[in-house]
């Protein structure tokens, strides 16, 4: 991963080989990013996505092993108990022009990923909320 900062954002360029989510954090550590949105865009060789399931608090995963767009990325960068937090969803398109999305699980890049990462003043942490079993927004 290399990256560059311009006022409140970051360009980023993440190369074949590594993990996008990973990635994120590790900019998210060493930049000691509070709060900020994600959205980005490139090619996966490997990737997993999830739906999330409310009645059951489960995680439907679905893995891909074979060359896929990545036509969407977005997401977010926060804060739990002091970690960096990521909350992103991927569109991915398979070679029949096919889109398969969701909340991302894994995303493994396989030629280039380009994202743009923008810092928002302030800091909001997460909180496990009881009713849905997710952790989400706290605004305290």
């Amino acid at each position: 991963m290399e990256y560059r900062k311009f006022g409140d954002t970051y360009l980023v360029r993440v190369d074949r080989g590594e993990e996008i989510l990973a990635s994120l954090t590790e900019l998210g550590r060493k930049e000691d990013i509070r709060l900020a949105s994600v959205e980005g865009l490139g090619g996966v060789d490997r990737a997993a996505v999830c739906v999330y399931d409310v009645a059951t608090r489960t995680f439907c995963r679905k893995e891909f092993r074979e060359p896929m767009e990545m036509t969407g990325l977005t997401g977010t960068i926060s804060r739990m108990k002091g970690q960096v937090y990521l909350h992103v969803h991927a569109n991915l398109c398979d070679q029949e022009l096919k889109v398969h999305g969701g909340h991302a699980s894994e995303l493994w890049v396989g030629a280039t990923c380009e994202m743009v990462v923008r810092v928002l003043p302030g800091e909001v942490d997460r909180r496990y909320d009881p009713d849905t079993g997710l952790n989400i927004l706290e605004f305290s």
